[in-house]
């Protein structure tokens, strides 16, 4: 598999070299046009002094008297180049290095060439002169005109090796090489100190990830600052989704457990009194008492049940569609919910205190679900309001929202379990030896329905008086 850092180094590497290279090349290119450059221009001045001196000792159509001769030689061995005496027929008449006779005297030079140097004025090649120059030379050819007639008596060619200029270029390449090779050298140094530096985060984020999945939930990272912005963004979104996670887990090793505990108390309820009818310690006589408290308990969990398909359901969709949402009277809805409880009300004697508007209240929402709100705090309310106590029912509008309100008089709930009140199987009473008809999922049945359609609801507790309020849409 490979790694960031090779995926990373690879191509830069290859394109670092495709730069060195081409780098390389091009500055080759340049020296080797300068140094041309520089000796051909050298080697022209030379021939046009050698043509002129030539010109000078011009005598009785002949180019090989002895004073040129050894002028000749003089200014070759001066300028450091060869000079070589054509005629005005191509055949070689003197060279600079040997004035009395040299091996390529009589050598004919080709027509063509010769026609070149004396109509252009000039002619510059680079390269071996098969014949004469065997190695690589600049070369540079003029004619040489007689000083009184102006006509072309001949030519000289002057050329000088190039090997100074390529042991030049050979050092320059040799120096560049090596440069270019420690560069990428330390280059791949500082990118791989550099790769590990910056996949250490991530690195640390697998090692977590893994932890994390191995069950060591307080697994994270580090958020540094010495990161870049996006490692560090990327280990804070880490860290949020691993404690979100933890959340998670957390409440549903809660959410099991107190399921448990609520389930094993009437589970055991009704084994007992199964087992106590069969085996006959229970008589006959008592047993449809204890039928009556089996059934009642085959309730309870019945009711347990349903409840929780109908949270599932709810976290589930995420929201309720409005397709499932009607416009209805919240006035109305709330009269026939207080007529469900109208014997109880009248059981405990409690004082029924309805603040409503004097015309309808439309909302949008689904009608059941809005029912079953109200339903169960209005089940809360009557269950602990103490006897003879007011529960509280009011609607008021603000803005474009209906507040609905339910209140009751009786214990105030602690500050500190306020926050908790709407949490799953949460009861103030922690023996939950009281109110054995609930199983603390009201008031979170009651907040999700809510939340699932966008609104909020908040509880308060003061003086011996607590009052759930939610909103809902206005609608016309």
């Amino acid at each position: 598999m490979k790694t960031t850092f090779s995926r990373t180094f690879f191509p830069a590497a290859i394109v670092l070299l495709a730069a060195l290279l081409l780098v390389g090349f091009s500055l080759r290119a340049l020296v080797l046009d300068f140094l041309t450059d520089r000796s051909v221009e050298g080697l022209k001045n030379d021939a046009e002094a050698i043509s002129s001196l030539a010109s000078a000792y011009y005598t009785e159509g002949s180019l090989s008297g002895r004073d040129f001769l050894v002028n000749l030689s003089l200014a070759s061995q001066v300028s450091g180049a060869d000079a070589v005496i054509f005629s005005k027929s191509g055949e070689l008449v003197l060279c600079s290095d040997a004035p009395l006779g040299c091996r390529h005297q009589g050598l004919i030079m080709n027509e063509s060439y010769v026609q070149q140097v004396l109509s252009a004025g000039m002619a510059i090649n680079t390269g071996t002169f098969p014949g004469l120059y065997e190695e690589a030379r600049y070369i540079v050819s003029v004619p040489i005109s007689d000083a009184f007639t102006g006509s072309s008596i001949g030519f000289v060619m002057v050329s000088s090796t190039m090997e100074s200029s390529e042991i030049i270029i050979q050092r320059i390449t040799d120096i560049y090489l090596m440069v270019s090779l420690l560069t990428v050298l330390a280059a791949g140094i500082i990118m791989t100190v550099y790769a590990r530096k910056q996949s250490a985060p991530l690195r640390e984020m697998a090692d977590a990830a893994i932890a994390f999945g191995h069950g060591d939930l307080t697994a994270r990272v580090k958020a540094d600052d010495a990161y870049t912005q996006e490692i560090e963004e990327l280990a804070i979104a880490f860290n949020n989704m691993a404690t979100s996670l933890q959340k998670s887990e957390y409440q549903r090793r809660e959410f099991v457990a107190n399921v448990s505990h609520e389930l094993k108390t009437p589970m055991t309820t009704i084994g007992g009194y199964i087992d106590g009818m069969l085996d006959g310690t229970i008589p006959e006589s008592r047993q449809k008492h204890y039928m009556q408290i089996v059934s009642d308990e085959t309730k309870r969990l019945s009711r347990l049940v349903r409840s929780m398909l109908d949270i599932s359901r709810l976290q589930d969709q995420g929201g309720i569609p409005d397709e499932k949402k009607t416009r209805f009277d919240l006035e109305e809805c709330a009269g026939q919910a207080l007529i469900q409880f109208e014997q109880k009300i009248t059981d405990k004697a409690l004082q029924v205190d309805v603040s409503l508007p004097e015309h309808p209240v439309f909302t949008f929402a689904n009608q059941d679900y809005i029912m079953q709100v109200i339903y169960n705090l209005l089940d809360n309310a009557v269950k602990f309001s103490p006897h003879g106590g007011t529960l509280g029912f009011s609607i008021q509008e603000g803005g474009s929202k209906a507040y609905i309100s339910i209140s009751n008089e009786g214990q105030t709930i602690p500050p500190e379990e306020l926050p908790l009140v709407f949490d799953r199987f949460h009861k103030l009473d922690k023996s939950r030896a009281q109110n054995r008809d609930g199983w603390g999922l009201g008031l979170y049945i009651v907040k999700t329905i809510i939340c699932s359609h966008g609104e909020d609801i908040s509880v308060s507790s003061k003086n011996g008086k607590t009052e759930f309020t939610f909103t809902l849409p206005l609608v016309i």
